[in-house]
Order: C-alpha cells, then sequence, then structure tokens
C-alpha cells in the first residue's frame, strides 16, 4: 500500500512475505560495506533498517551512486524485494532474511561527518543536546518518544471512554501566590505589567467545574521556575483531570484504571485496587512521603528509652517537641571507622547535625558512641525493639520531627540501594492519603498549605482549623509508585464559607484573597459543585517505564541541568528595540568589592 510518492513501504516492515514485490524505500545511510565492490547498506527510516545491495555486474549505474553514499544520506530507492542467501540472514533485524538490489537510486540531501558516532554509548549529555536533532536519530531515544507517544494516546483513549472533555487552558496568567517561582513575560500593551506562566491549570479547573464541564482533562504544558534535578525541567508536562461529584475514592478508583492502561503500553502489569497508607505512616515507617515499600527496613521510635537515659541533650530536644527515631541495618558490624565516619558525613549533608549507632558485633560485645549515656536494660531494650541480631547495627537520630524523619529516610534508601535490598522486578503501586492541610513556615512565620489553598480539610478535622492547624489533616492523596511520587491531587473545597476559613488559617487578609483569587472567590459564589482532581507528572512517569534516570532522555527538546537549551541557546539577549517595546532596561550588575 502506497505510504507516499516516496515511500511505498516502512524500511522495517519488509519480510519474506514480501519478496518479488516492487517497493520503493526512503531513509538515512546508516551503515556502509564495500566487500570486493559489491556495496551493502543498511538503509534506515523510524520503523528500522533495510538492506540493500548494489553490484556493478548487475546495475552499474546505481553502483556508481553506491559509491558516492556517505553515512546520513538521505536516499530513495526502488526495486523489488528479494530473499537474501541463508548464509547471510541477519537475526539482527526483522527484516534479516530479505534484502533489495535497487534498480533505481536517488540521493535527496547529503550529509557533512557527524559530530558524533550515532552508536557510540558514551556521548556526554551535553554533546547530545546541542545536536539532539542527531541524538533523535538513535534507537534508544526513538524507542523513548515512542514509549511516550503510547502512553499518551493510551491515557487520551482512557479518559475521552470515560466522558471526559480535554480543554485547553491559558498560557498567560496572573502571577500565582504560592509555590516555586513563576517565570514572568512582560506585557507590550499594558506597561509595567506582566504575565506568568502557569505552574499548573489549577484554578482554571476548578473553574471549569463550576462552568458545567464535570469531566476535565489536559495534556497540560506547566512551568516552575526553580532549582533542576534530573527529574525536574523548568518547563514540563502533565496529565491533568478534574471531575465534579465525586469523592476521594471516585477519583482513586479512576486513575488506578488509568495507571493500568499507561504501564500496558510498556508491557507493565499491575493489578488495582493497590494499597493505601496514610502520610502518617509513611513518615513514622519510612521518613518519606513517597515510601520505597519494595524493602523493609522501617524506622521506629526510641524516644521513650532516650527519655530514661542520661543522654542530657537529647533529652532536652525531647522535651522540647523533637523526636528519637532508629534504624537497623542487618550485617554491617564489621564496617571499619572510615566507612562509619562517611555514613555519619552522608547524614550530615542530608542536614543532621550529627548521628549516633549502637554496634551489636558478632562476639556479643556492644560498641556505640553514646555507649556511656545508656545501661545494660536500655540497651537490651534498643536490641529488643530493633530486632537486632549480632553484627547488625541500629543507628539513631534526636531532633525536629521532619529532620529526623527526612534524614532517616534517606539513609534507609542509600541502604538499600548499596546492600542490594530492593528487588528491582516489583512493580510497588500504593497511595499515600491523609496529608496534613498545613505546615509551619519558619521562614514566613506562619502556616501555609501542604498542597494548595483550595484543598479540602478532613471534615473530621474542622474544629482543629482554627485552635491546631498542624495537626489538621487534607482530603489529599498521592500516588506513588517504586519510590517515585507519579501524582497527586486533592478533593477541593466547593463551600465559600470553608474556603474563607482556609484563607484565614493561612493568614491571608481580606486584601490578599481580593488580589490573588478575586475570580475564583466570586465564581464560588453562584453555585459549585464538590470537585476533586488529580494532576500526573507525564515525564516522570515515561522516564520510569522507560527505565531511565533523567526525564530529559523522554523529552525531545529538554533543557539541560542550568535551564538552558545548548542547541537553541536560549535563553538569549534580547534587543534594544525590544525592550524599548516591553518597556523594560536592563539594570547593570553592581560591582562587588573583592
Amino acid at each position: 500500500m502506497q505510504i507516499t510518492s516516496m515511500k511505498s513501504h516502512k524500511c522495517g516492515e519488509l519480510r519474506g512475505k514480501n519478496i518479488n514485490e516492487e517497493v520503493k524505500l526512503s531513509g538515512w545511510v546508516s551503515t556502509i560495506r564495500d566487500l570486493g565492490g559489491i556495496i551493502f547498506v543498511e538503509l534506515r527510516d523510524r520503523s528500522g533498517f533495510f538492506q540493500i545491495v548494489a553490484d556493478p555486474q548487475i546495475n552499474p549505474e546505481v553502483h556508481k551512486v553506491f559509491e558516492t553514499l556517505k553515512n546520513e544520506f538521505v536516499i530513495t530507492v526502488e526495486g523489488k524485494v528479494s530473499v537474501r542467501p541463508e548464509e547471510t540472514y541477519n537475526a539482527k533485524y526483522p527484516t534479516g532474511e530479505v534484502e533489495m538490489y535497487p534498480e533505481k537510486i536517488t540521493v535527496l540531501s547529503k550529509s557533512e561527518t557527524l559530530p558524533f558516532v550515532l552508536d557510540d554509548e558514551n556521548v556526554s549529555e551535553d554533546v547530545r543536546l546541542k545536536y539532539r536533532y542527531l541524538d533523535l536519530r538513535r534507537e534508544p531515544m526513538l524507542k523513548k518518544l515512542q514509549l511516550r507517544h503510547k502512553i499518551v494516546s493510551a491515557i487520551r483513549n482512557y479518559l475521552n471512554n470515560q466522558d471526559f472533555m480535554e480543554v485547553e487552558t491559558p498560557i498567560l496568567i496572573n502571577t500565582s501566590p504560592e509555590g516555586a517561582r513563576d517565570y514572568l513575560v512582560p506585557s507590550r500593551v499594558h506597561e509595567g505589567k506582566f504575565y506568568a506562566l502557569p505552574q499548573s491549570p489549577q484554578i482554571f479547573k476548578q473553574l471549569l467545574m463550576v462552568g458545567g464541564i464535570e469531566k476535565y482533562y489536559q495534556i497540560a504544558k506547566c512551568f516552575r521556575d526553580e532549582d533542576l534535578r534530573a527529574d525536574r525541567q523548568p518547563e514540563f508536562t502533565q496529565v491533568d483531570l478534574e471531575m465534579s461529584f465525586v469523592e476521594q475514592d471516585d477519583i482513586i478508583n479512576l486513575v488506578e484504571g488509568l495507571i493500568v492502561e499507561a504501564f500496558k503500553q510498556a508491557e507493565v502489569e499491575v493489578k488495582p485496587p493497590f494499597k493505601r497508607i496514610t502520610y502518617k505512616e509513611a513518615m513514622e515507617k519510612y521518613g518519606s512521603d513517597k515510601p520505597d515499600t519494595r524493602f523493609g527496613m522501617e524506622l521506629f521510635d526510641i524516644s521513650d528509652i532516650l527519655m530514661n537515659s542520661t543522654f542530657d541533650a537529647i533529652k532536652d530536644v525531647l522535651q522540647n517537641g523533637g523526636t528519637a527515631r532508629a534504624l537497623k541495618v542487618e550485617g554491617i558490624a564489621n564496617y571499619s571507622r572510615k566507612e562509619m565516619d562517611d555514613i555519619r558525613s552522608l547524614a550530615i549533608s542530608f542536614g543532621a547535625k550529627g548521628l549516633a549507632w549502637v554496634t551489636f558485633m558478632e562476639d556479643g560485645t556492644v560498641k556505640s558512641p553514646i555507649l556511656k549515656f545508656l545501661n545494660e536494660e536500655q540497651i537490651e531494650q534498643f536490641k529488643s525493639r530493633a530486632n537486632a541480631k549480632n553484627g547488625d547495627i541500629v543507628f539513631l537520630l534526636a531532633d525536629k520531627p521532619k529532620l529526623v524523619f527526612d534524614v532517616l529516610g534517606r539513609l534507609r534508601l542509600h541502604f538499600g540501594e548499596k546492600l542490594n535490598l530492593i528487588d528491582k522486578t516489583i512493580h510497588d503501586l500504593l497511595w499515600v492519603v491523609d496529608f496534613p492541610m498545613f505546615e509551619f513556615s519558619e521562614e514566613e512565620q506562619r502556616f501555609m498549605s501542604v498542597h494548595h489553598p483550595f484543598t479540602s480539610p478532613n471534615l473530621e478535622d474542622l474544629d482543629k482549623m482554627e485552635t491546631d492547624p498542624g495537626n489538621c489533616r487534607s482530603v489529599a492523596y498521592d500516588i506513588i509508585y517504586n519510590g517515585n511520587e507519579l501524582g497527586g491531587g486533592s478533593v477541593r473545597i466547593h463551600d465559600s464559607e470553608l474556603q474563607q476559613r482556609v484563607f484565614k488559617a493561612l493568614g491571608l487578609s481580606e486584601q490578599d484573597v481580593h488580589e490573588k483569587f478575586e475570580y475564583l472567590v466570586n465564581a464560588f459564589k453562584y453555585g459549585t459543585p464538590p470537585h476533586a482532581g488529580l494532576a500526573i507528572g507525564l515525564d516522570r512517569l515515561v522516564a520510569l517505564l522507560a527505565r531511565t534516570d533523567s526525564i530529559r532522555d523522554v523529552i525531545a527538546f529538554p533543557k539541560n541541568s542550568n535551564a538552558k537549551c545548548l542547541m537553541t541557546d536560549a535563553p538569549g539577549h534580547a534587543s534594544e528595540e525590544q525592550l524599548r517595546e516591553l518597556h523594560l532596561k536592563l539594570r547593570e550588575k553592581p560591582m562587588t568589592n573583592k
């Protein structure tokens, strides 16, 4: 069947059934081999490879053109598909039993020598990003983008079949009040004013619910001006959805079906319902709100044991709202002094002021830098509570709960990887629910939203909003895969009075609310349905299913770790004329005294 005027078939689809068919192929010259005058070329397009052969005895004109070919020339060939001699079958390619002696060849485009060899696995990422259009020709990159396409298609099909509407929301919006830094876009028409690029479509999707859409989704572009890591980009894509007349379980059930369909595209079968754990349990057992539960090594509380010790410094921490937790690591009692110092340094790099441990030696003796503060009974309590054996080490830390959980949680993951405790064949999906509604910001000296100001508080905790906001739970939920947050969402507030109570708990004045949320507050006056939603990080989802450590590998044209596009050299300078039109003037960077 004719595909285009330059192709009757794709290179990678020809098989034995096509023998003697007249075909027309177009693609890139991938490899060239000259074996005593007979020239073999692997022709490549997106579908795969196909061998074409030029023999001067069969077609001297075609052979002359073959002699001029170089890697990455773009050509079209026409001729009959023929069977390869059995001894030359190439099992590496699905097309390995067939080939073609072209009757006609046309060079469509020539190529200079490439800056790197496409099949070289050791090319630096900077070079790959600078020449991304060449990097995309490599099979690993192509497969990742194909997987992304399949996942997006599956998600769209699933949501369309669930009666969702895909609706686009604005890219040029007003600046958001909380979260990461906004990217600002100066307005030429409105002097001195700026648009912001959306960090998410949050407010607009809630307004769509007020507008009666009921079921909305969008493969949405989002923007955050934040420091980057392997799993962050200044512009990223999320699967965004919102539903009316639903509760938490409705969203969770829907998203579990979506996850099943997305994972199928990577040939991964998962079965709902996924397990659920509370935020409190996740933090206390695993030290993380995105716990990796593919292995054990759970944290445990030792506050009561240390309160009965003579360790006054730790007792002061505990009496002032702190906590003491411990982590048992099996079979490392033979670690050297240097190895233990390295672990302490690692904990300090995570934010700890120090790290203590109790070592249960193989010979039954006990060693610890805090041994002088503990009596025999307390040491036995340590061993019993940790379920420790001779040869194990119990690490302990006392400080503010948030820091203790974070440091020990990260140490847990460190040992999980170092000691090969994580079963990488497991696909571990779970929900974390009952997140805190607020957390206190030392910097702002006020309570902040853990998710966002439109998240509904747990109705059982409404009386705590004014009296004990730090212990007020929200109806929020995150979906976790192998210790990575795939996405999260919440039931939203649809009652105007409750929304005002939340604004008040956040310390927002009427003026703040008027400036930042006036249109949403006004919309809520005109009949708002109960609604809830969720957003999944598409880049991260694809990267995890593609088994790559960086989301840059699943984005066609990403920025590097400094938020720079090495290919286009963005961000770049604006001309004086452009700045004048935008009513902007660049200020010189002040000199600093050395």
